[in-house]
Formats: C-alpha cells, structure tokens, sequence
C-alpha cells in the first residue's frame, strides 16, 4: 500500500477551503459541524502528507536530502 493519498492535493486543498467557508457561514447543527471539523482535520493532514513528499522530493533532487530542516 502506498503511503500517498487517495486524492490529489489540489483536491483536497479545494475540499479543505469549501469545508471551511461552510463551518464559517454556520447554519449547520452541532453533528454536522463536529463532521465537517473532522473531515478538514483529514484534509489538513492529506495536503500536509502531500506537502511534506514534494519537501522530501525536492531535497533528495537538490541532493540536500541530509541537511537538517530550518523551520
């Protein structure tokens, strides 16, 4: 099994954003809420795994694979 996603992340970046606005535009019940908060932790944490392989892919191509990261 890979370790990518099942979805891109743009796809996810743009599910994440949509979910957002609705959780600020409120109107939703307590559950609905509480589902869209749990759902955009996961897309949160798809664009970060994501994000973090083009990081990893980046350095190993620039050959900076062993430098320790500057965050």
């Amino acid at each position: 099994m890979s370790d990518q996603p099942e979805i891109s992340y743009e796809q996810a970046r743009d599910e994440l954003i949509a979910t957002v606005q609705r959780l600020e535009t409120g109107g939703t019940t307590l559950e609905e809420s509480l589902a869209l908060w749990e759902r955009g932790e996961e897309l949160a944490r798809i664009c970060q795994t994501w994000l973090d392989g083009a990081r990893e892919r980046l350095a190993a191509a620039s050959g900076t694979a062993d430098a320790p990261e500057s965050d």
